[in-house]
């Protein structure tokens, strides 16, 4: 290996909504993150890897700093607040188009503790004028020790080579942690279930808030070549299974239909995915039910 190689790990914080499940799929160039215009979708951290032929960034996408409602919200703080002491460089993301507010602030008050560079990206530029921008600019640029202001949009990739190139200046000398053409250290059945969560998040829009969990029941590759993917939503209301299945079970099949299509594209295999609904009540404050889908404090 060349003896220049460089890596580290970078982690993205910032409230809920900002964008930054959608600059890790940009940078990564797939989809590992889920992503929904509902706050609060990320619940564990993902990590998406950057390889080059001299470098590797090893980006870990956080929960949106909020105020917790739930033991699952307590694990979503942890694991935000945690990574932040293991990494290499904090990319403090905010939203152009929203106001500077407590969340904020209180990102802020937190990482004056972290000794590691802090770029301040402001995302979304694509929805403010030139001249809002230069007023968000200001408004930022003493509430914290940043060491790069970097204005992006993570859906049109404007500016996101730019940002790379300035973090491959702040990325020390270090190996090649993960191979080639590895893009995230999450299993696949991780992220196929988090994508079945996105296609119902998506879909059942309002009716149905973050009381929705995806288990994987089972997965195989069956003679004919086809993946058998089976696996089971769940909510916390018999009401709420009503809305995804939907009427004549249309919402479901819509659910399973679009969902299919994204496993396909990750897998680069043909699906058949089979979807059932289940009611566990207020499981995300059972610690029981917690660990049995994958939220584990200890493991951060």
């Amino acid at each position: 290996m060349e003896t220049n190689f460089k890596s580290g790990f970078i982690s993205i914080i910032g409230r809920p909504n900002v964008g930054k499940s959608t600059f890790l799929n940009k940078v990564i160039g797939q989809k590992i993150s889920i992503m929904s215009d509902k706050a609060q979708t990320t619940r564990n951290k993902i990590q998406g890897v950057l390889t080059k032929d001299d470098f590797q960034m090893i980006f870990i996408d956080t929960p949106g700093i909020h105020k917790p409602k739930h033991r699952l919200g307590d694990f979503m703080m942890k694991v935000a607040e945690n990574t932040l002491n293991e990494v290499d460089t904090v990319l403090f993301m905010i939203n152009a188009d929203e106001g500077f507010g407590k969340g904020d602030q209180f990102i802020i008050d937190r990482l004056k503790q972290v000794k590691s560079p802090v770029f301040l990206i402001i995302n979304k530029i694509d929805l403010v004028t030139p001249e809002k921008l230069l007023e968000i600019i200001d408004e930022y640029k003493d509430k914290g020790d940043f060491e790069e202001i970097i204005p992006i949009s993570a859906l049109q990739g404007n500016n996101v080579n730019h940002l790379l190139n300035e973090l491959l200046k702040h990325l020390p000398d270090g190996p090649q942690y993960y191979p080639a053409d590895q893009v995230t250290d999450h299993p696949e059945r991780f992220v196929i279930t988090e994508l079945i969560r996105e296609k119902a998040l998506h879909l059942t829009r309002e009716e149905v808030p973050h009381s929705i969990a995806v288990a994987m029941e089972n997965m195989e590759t069956r003679k004919d070549g086809v993946i058998l993917v089976q696996a089971t939503i769940i909510t916390e209301r018999s009401s709420q299974k009503g809305i995804i299945i939907g009427k004549q079970g249309s919402m479901l099949k819509n659910i399973g239909q679009q969902a299919r299509k994204d496993i396909e594209t990750l897998l680069g295999s043909k699906v058949y995915l089979e979807l059932w609904v289940k009611v566990k009540k207020d499981w995300r404050n059972r610690q029981s039910q917690l660990h049995e889908l994958g939220f584990r404090k200890d493991e951060y």
